[in-house]
């Protein structure tokens, strides 16, 4: 029996473990902090095979530079002098290109109609009940520009086989009669789903556990042993590991990791905050991108997930409720029947998604360990791609025929 360790307990880490598990490997899950409440629980919810574009692209690049001096927009850049920051900019704006766009829309494609397919399949399985709807996302814009952009973006998707609908204003609303919409119109990707990403976290956790998966939490990796071309031993503060097979999964906390053994894998942490809003009435059915604001809307229930931007940085745990008071300032201009207070400090959820400066994900084996694997860097998309992620990694391991071509996320394309 295979014995693999797995470096970080989010969404990514998680979804190892689950196909690691059904393969028959003994897997052992280290992570840092207690697992409840990583960047896996708080985010948008969203499976989003319309994300073909990777956050590197030469649009970003004007936009970013136009938001980067509004503490309240989508895109900031918190100003500091930090070399790691320096590095991962340069990086970024080298492959801002229309080359790097169209070469990546394919694999990020195909990366995440995997990882839909597979959750289709997860959600079958007794006890993961994780309100995953299949009714699509939609795009809503306010604007004739961002209408432009967004009908543009729609036609490339159907080119790539997406299913996708231009809607006018009238018809987005008859798809939620009873909610209040002031929008210019809306792209309806109907290849997109949504869920609730704190049960499914919740039910991923307690299924390993029950599976025999051992979880060891408040475990921070402080150092790693490695013999030749192989990675030996593991150390945490109380304990050390062993394995055959080690994959580093720690999310916008993996640079840290990596550099215990000298790999190059670039990754910026973006801080980005959520909150939750009362919605008995659940007029909304259908998770949303408000496309002007770059907010997301996401029904969990009897409540709605409103979350966004991306800020750039050295990692801190203070809220920055400015860029809390964007998200609730963009609000009731689409929805005029939605005007939530700022809420309390406490009640603001904040994650690090972990962000590559190509905005590719790493997936795959090290070429300078023979044992070591990589998974990380997926950015927003961290919860959408994990379950393809996790599906990948295992292949790789077991040394099976892999479910999609992975050249385009070798992780060490930055050696």
């Amino acid at each position: 029996m295979q014995k693999v360790i797995i470096i970080g307990g989010g969404i990514i880490g998680l979804s190892t473990a689950y196909y690691l598990n059904k393969a028959g490997a003994e897997v052992t899950v280290l992570d840092k902090g207690s697992i409840d409440d990583n960047c896996s629980f708080g985010n948008a919810g969203m499976i989003v095979p319309s994300h073909f574009v990777p956050l590197a692209a030469p649009g970003m690049l004007e936009q970013g530079i136009r938001w980067m001096f509004d503490s309240k927009s989508p895109f900031y850049v918190r100003p500091t002098l930090n070399l790691d920051l320096v590095k991962w900019g340069l990086k970024f704006i080298k492959s801002a290109t229309a080359a790097h766009v169209n070469r990546s829309a394919v694999p990020l494609r195909d990366l995440s109609i995997l990882s839909k397919a597979l959750y289709q399949d997860i959600a079958k399985e007794p006890g993961f009940d994780f309100g995953l709807a299949n009714n699509g996302i939609l795009m809503l814009y306010k604007t004739e520009k961002a209408g432009e952009e967004e009908v543009h973006l729609a036609e490339k998707a159907r080119a790539l086989g997406l299913d996708v609908e231009a809607l006018s204003a009238e018809q987005a609303r008859a798809l939620q009669p009873q909610l209040n919409l002031d929008v210019a119109g809306a792209v309806h990707y109907r290849c997109d789903s949504h869920l609730a990403p704190h049960v499914l976290m919740r039910r991923l956790t307690a299924y390993l556990e029950t599976a025999g998966v051992k979880i060891s939490r408040g475990s921070e990796v402080i150092k790693i042993d490695h013999q030749q071309a192989k990675i030996t031993n593991i150390h945490t503060h109380t304990e050390t590991f062993q394995a055959d097979e080690v994959v580093i999964a720690g999310g916008a906390w993996s640079p840290a990791i990596t550099k215990l053994i000298g790999l190059n894998v670039p990754l910026m942490p973006g801080k980005g905050y959520s909150f939750m809003y009362d919605e008995p009435q659940q007029r909304m059915s259908i998770a949303s991108l408000l496309m002007e604001a770059r907010v997301s809307v996401t029904p969990m229930g009897n409540q709605v997930r409103f979350g966004g931007t991306m800020e750039l940085g050295a990692m801190n745990n203070k809220v920055n409720m400015n860029r809390v008071k964007g998200i609730v300032e963009a609000i009731p201009k689409y929805f005029p029947d939605l005007s939530p207070a700022i809420p309390e400090a406490e009640k603001i959820w904040h994650g690090f998604r972990p962000c590559s400066p190509d905005g590719l994900p790493y997936i795959g084996r090290s070429g300078k360990y023979q044992n070591l694997l990589v998974a990380g860097g997926h950015g927003m998309m961290g919860l959408s791609l994990g379950p393809a992620t996790g599906k990948l990694i295992t292949e790789m391991i077991q040394g099976h025929t892999l479910s999609m071509q992975t050249g385009a996320f070798n992780p060490d394309r930055y050696s």
